[in-house]
């Protein structure tokens, strides 16, 4: 009994009702632009997961005399500068892209969670040194960094270039979980939670997190579209993924040299706006749906 008592209250809305996950499920599916862009993201996933769906052209399947030619039948992305299908490349090229975004944004937001957890639960030396440490990385200018510590990378794998994402871009996430954990730790069920002894890592996964994360959440979702232009830039700039990786950097990087040749910049910069749009629009119906001051 004593643990139902403990439990963290459900969300509310401005009329004082409860919340549930259904509830929430149902406020998102309700809106027609979440749904059609999650439907385009399932696309896009499954072109990273099995590009074979989508395509039976190999990528790498090249007849220079054919280079740069605009779109025939059969072939409806024309083809690249070494005459292979564009389709085929612009769809293997999803790859990295989903990738880099996804992964990078499941574990900023793990990482952030994690370590604003800590500095907003345990005042004094444990905020104190992951706050400072989060104020070196954050003066640090970003994408400068990016570029420089990827530079001195010999063998620049997606891997690679997630950790070095997750290494410049947590202080943000990790302030703002800092922050909503502070005014979480003194509500009265953690208070009752921690009269009756409750351990304090139980109390964090318990009690602070599930009421703590909304805002965190809202704002990786957001933040995942911007990793996509991320990585298509790193790769742009040549800091990114190297040949012979296919990605839509990389198609960028080769498009900028053929300006006269306009569809080999036009595919994938609307794969990547499509993709990055996705990601924003249902980012910001989540941060909606879970904002009770903007239920309805």
């Amino acid at each position: 009994m004593a643990e139902l008592s403990l439990a963290a209250p459900p969300v509310e809305t401005p009329e004082g009702t409860t919340l549930s996950h259904r509830e929430l499920l149902w406020a998102l599916l309700r809106k027609p632009q979440f749904v059609v862009c999650t439907l385009a993201l399932l696309t896009f996933f499954a072109m990273a997961a099995v590009p074979r769906l989508f395509t039976s052209v190999d990528p790498r399947a090249c007849d220079l005399s054919r280079s740069r030619e605009t779109a025939t039948a059969g072939h409806p992305f024309g083809f690249d500068v070494q005459g292979c299908d564009y389709l085929a490349n612009v769809i293997y090229g999803a790859r990295p892209s989903v990738l880099v975004s996804v992964v990078a944004s499941i574990g900023g937001f793990l990482l952030a969670a994690v370590l604003g957890l800590l500095a907003g639960y345990f005042p004094g030396f444990v905020d104190g040194l992951i706050s400072r440490t989060a104020d070196v990385v954050f003066a640090l200018p970003g994408l400068v960094a990016l570029i420089v510590i990827l530079n001195s990378v010999r063998n620049r794998s997606i891997w690679v270039i997630v950790g070095v994402i997750l290494l410049i871009g947590w202080p943000a996430g990790m302030r703002l979980m800092r922050s909503t954990v502070f005014s979480v730790r003194n509500r009265e069920f953690v208070l009752a939670a921690r009269a009756v002894g409750v351990p304090p890592l139980r109390i964090l996964r318990k009690h602070v997190f599930p009421n703590a994360m909304a805002p965190l959440l809202a704002q990786t979702t957001l933040g995942v579209g911007a990793l996509v232009g991320l990585e298509a830039a790193l790769t742009f700039l040549g800091v990114g993924l190297q040949p012979p990786a296919i990605s839509w950097g990389s198609q960028f990087g080769i498009a900028a040299t053929y300006r006269d040749t306009p569809h080999l910049f036009i595919w994938p910069a609307l794969f990547i706006a499509t993709m990055t749009i996705s990601f924003m629009i249902v980012g910001d119906s989540i941060r909606d749906a879970l904002d009770p001051k903007l239920l309805r």
